[in-house]
């Protein structure tokens, strides 16, 4: 097998760079080969993938979620998809988490070596793909007012100060969301559609959303307060809350369509680069990732 390590330099402060040659020596031990290449800007970890189709067995992200993000927008769309592999080198490392790879990149090295492989589920909306969730409203604001020295001092703990600034600033918007399952019109502050269970670095947020069974797990929040956030975070991980008349609303579906005004900046795993309306479909086991323990 062939391996290809797309390295992100400058992902969670550069700590990758100082070991990325013994990880590419444990890494020949049990490839063929390997071949590292280091992205210089924005885009250049797409095209290595598209240049590498039908040229690599496996293709080894080395960086955060925004790499990941890319990569995998990449990957997606590939007729001949190679296996995909996460070394974490960012700030939440979200999807890694996922799929049980362990944070340390050394040790996440000697999980890939393993070559436990399994399908993922990816979502898709418009043209863009996403490995871990779908936002509007509120999660987009909390990703939006993250100060950039708080990441960098902070880590993931600086997630959860922009939590603590942005709640008291949740504006309503309104909303029409149709699904095969439930659908809502009305005020919301906030919609999250999960693939992956973490967020920020935590389960807290998106609970056991799987990504192996082939639904999306969708959360809305009509209005900000102890209640519909406390009903959210205590919401167990098989529990659907359908009332459209509840602060909360929780259910799992396949395909999930939003209308907003006015329209709102979509996050999505991480990266804001769309507006509303959106649809939202999943993937079945559409990718297969080198997985650790979970």
């Amino acid at each position: 097998m062939k391996a290809a390590v797309i390295l992100n330099p400058n992902a969670g402060n550069k700590k990758l760079v100082n070991e990325i040659d013994f990880i590419c020596d444990r890494l020949n031990t049990v490839f063929e080969t390997v071949t590292l290449y280091k992205t210089e800007q924005p885009g250049d970890g797409a095209d290595l993938v598209r240049k590498l189709e039908g040229k690599a067995d496996v293709i080894i992200g080395a960086g955060g979620d925004g790499t990941i993000y890319e990569l995998i927008n990449a990957l997606a769309p590939l007729q001949q998809r190679p296996v995909f592999a996460i070394l974490p080198g960012g700030t939440c490392n979200d999807f890694s988490r996922a799929i049980g790879m362990n944070q340390n990149p050394l040790k996440a090295v000697e999980q890939i070596i393993e070559k436990q492989t399994e399908a993922v589920d990816v979502g898709k909306h418009g043209e863009d793909y996403f490995l871990n969730f779908w936002g509007i409203g509120l999660v987009a604001d909390v990703s939006e007012n993250i100060l950039e020295e708080n990441k960098e001092k902070f880590g993931k703990l600086s997630y959860y100060m922009s939590v603590g600034r942005t709640l008291n600033q949740a504006e309503p918007f309104q909303l029409k969301m149709t699904s095969e399952k439930a659908s809502y019109e009305g005020e919301a502050v906030m919609v999250l559609i999960g693939n992956g269970p973490f967020l920020g670095g935590t389960r807290a947020m998106l609970g056991n959303s799987s990504f192996q069974d082939g639904l999306l797990d969708v959360f809305v929040i009509k209005e900000m307060g102890i209640e519909p956030v406390m009903a959210w975070l205590q919401t167990s991980p098989d529990e659907e809350q359908l009332n459209p008349e509840s602060n909360l609303m929780h259910f799992r579906a396949k395909e999930v369509h939003i209308e907003t005004t006015p329209e709102k900046t979509v996050d999505c795993d991480g990266e804001k680069e769309t507006t509303t309306p959106s649809t939202i479909t999943v993937l079945h086991n559409h990718i297969n990732m080198i997985v650790g323990n979970r």
